[in-house]
């Protein structure tokens, strides 16, 4: 599995360099506030872009993840002092003879 994702990133990373090499030249004006007019490149500006969705999930996704992982080890630490504690054998119940009747004899 840790292969697979070392594949992923690595052809990620292959994508993003062939993108910058071959749009590197390509500018594009962004007109911000107050007539500010910002000139930066394309591949710069989609890969800021890409970073600003992604970051804020990753940051959500292993704060999940943390909180998983303190979870389990409470519920992990509960159920070893659970099983610490000695289990006292279930009490056993003789079995009672039913009472016989006996009748007096009648005089």
């Amino acid at each position: 599995m840790r292969f697979l994702k070392v594949l992923l990133w690595l052809l990620l990373g292959g994508v993003i360099a062939g993108f910058v090499i071959y749009n590197g030249e390509q500018r594009v004006s962004i007109q911000l506030w107050g007539g500010l007019v910002a000139d930066i490149s394309l591949p710069l500006l989609l890969i800021v872009v890409f970073l600003a969705g992604f970051l804020p999930m990753l940051v959500a996704y292993q704060t999940l993840r943390w909180r998983m992982r303190q979870r389990f080890a409470g519920l992990e630490r509960a159920l070893a002092d659970l099983r610490a504690i000695p289990a006292t054998p279930a009490p056993r119940f003789e079995p009672v003879a039913e009472p016989v009747a006996i009748e007096e004899p009648r005089a």
